[in-house]
């Protein structure tokens, strides 16, 4: 799937940012914000979508913030909806990136590949490149 157009994209925290060590803040997975930074620079809207709320919640979307992602919606579909009981709890996004997929989460990298159609050449040993190189 290559990110022809701006999307929605739906991403869960625990297990997907940041190593999952709920209730407490893992450390963020490897290449999580350097990804969805790039992601968002390329205009694509981002939704925190997270088991978390009330002050867990807080110190999740302080701790993107901390590190350059200022999320679109945070558990809801466009900022200004309102949750109520009479409507379902599911969100509107055009992709879930998530750790509890069938598979597991793939990664980082692999994600932007995906996303973005970017392929990573094999490296050869004399010479290491970072995985950012890439994104430069």
């Amino acid at each position: 799937m290559l990110l022809n157009q701006s999307m929605i994209i739906a991403v869960d925290f625990d297990g997907t940012i940041v190593e999952d060590v709920y209730p407490k803040i893992g450390k963020p997975v490897l290449f999580a914000f350097e990804t969805l930074r790039k992601l968002q620079d390329q205009g694509h809207r981002l939704i925190l979508w997270s088991y978390r709320s009330g002050k867990r919640l807080e110190e999740a979307v302080a701790f993107c913030e901390n590190h350059g992602i200022v999320f679109y919606a945070i558990n809801k579909s466009y900022p200004e909806e309102q949750y109520t009981h009479d409507q379902s709890r599911k969100i509107h996004a055009d992709i879930f990136i998530d750790d509890r997929n069938i598979g597991g989460f793939m990664g980082w990298g692999k994600v932007y590949q995906k996303l973005v159609g970017t392929e990573i050449p094999a490296f050869k040993k004399q010479k290491k490149r970072h995985f950012l190189d890439f994104f430069r």
